[in-house]
């Protein structure tokens, strides 16, 4: 998994990573050394990404990705 963000390039160890379909579940601790859980689209021309405070929103948010380009 990739971390595309607004805070420049930052290298995140993710652990536990799992995938839901065409979405990837992963985590990892921020640059303040708090836990947050990434979910990222990995199919092509699609972009979508988030952070997550608790793992449960990003599975849900995985369950429920439909990618705009088809």
């Amino acid at each position: 998994m990739n971390e595309r963000g607004s805070s420049g390039t930052t290298n995140r160890s993710f652990r536990n990573v799992t995938r839901i379909g065409p979405v990837q579940v992963g985590t990892a601790y921020d640059n303040r050394g708090r836990e947050k859980h990434t979910a990222a689209c990995t199919a092509p021309r699609c972009g979508f990404s988030a952070d997550y405070d608790s793992r449960a929103a990003a599975e849900l948010a995985a369950r429920t990705h439909r990618c705009p380009v088809r």
